[in-house]
């Protein structure tokens, strides 16, 4: 059996999306013009990230497996609101030895409006050591699992 170190990062021929969950825009999300603040994104993506990962592992996702954002990348599409309610998807695209790859699509959950897409690269990590660490064979399936399987999104 080959090691992880020797594993090719494994693409996954990406179907539709199958995790989102809603946000409604908030006052405290906007900036002077009145639309959602560009760092607040970053905030959107994470919130549909740690849901993702509450699906997966439940109310110990954050207990069982350590990882850092170690990049992050948002593009814009067109102007969110106050009120507006807004549908983020999200789902792993790529799997590497200690790292994984989350993409991400916003929209306008009443129009369809695509509001903003992007990407973020985690990094497991062994906070004793302060080094990354391979990924856990548990979450490599656990992920593998979820994205290969058939049907709609689901909305958390």
């Amino acid at each position: 059996m080959r090691s992880l170190q020797d594993r090719p990062p494994i693409n996954f021929a990406m179907p539709p999306f199958k995790f989102s969950t809603n946000i409604e825009v908030r006052f405290r999300d906007l900036d002077a013009l009145g639309h959602v603040n560009n760092a607040v994104y970053l905030t959107y993506f994470e919130i549909a990230r740690l849901h993702y990962w509450k699906k997966l592992f439940g109310s110990e996702a954050f207990t069982r497996h350590s990882f850092v954002v170690v990049r992050a990348e948002c593009n814009y599409r067109s102007p969110a609101h106050a009120g507006e309610v807004l549908q983020v998807f999200a789902r792993v695209s790529e799997l590497k030895r200690s790292s994984f790859i989350f993409e991400y699509e916003i929209v306008e959950a009443h129009t369809g409006r695509i509001v903003a897409d992007g990407s973020t690269v985690q990094a497991c990590f062994d906070p004793e050591v302060k080094k990354a660490k391979p990924i856990p064979h548990e979450l490599r399936d656990s992920i593998l699992e979820f994205e290969k399987v058939e049907g709609q999104a689901t909305t958390e």
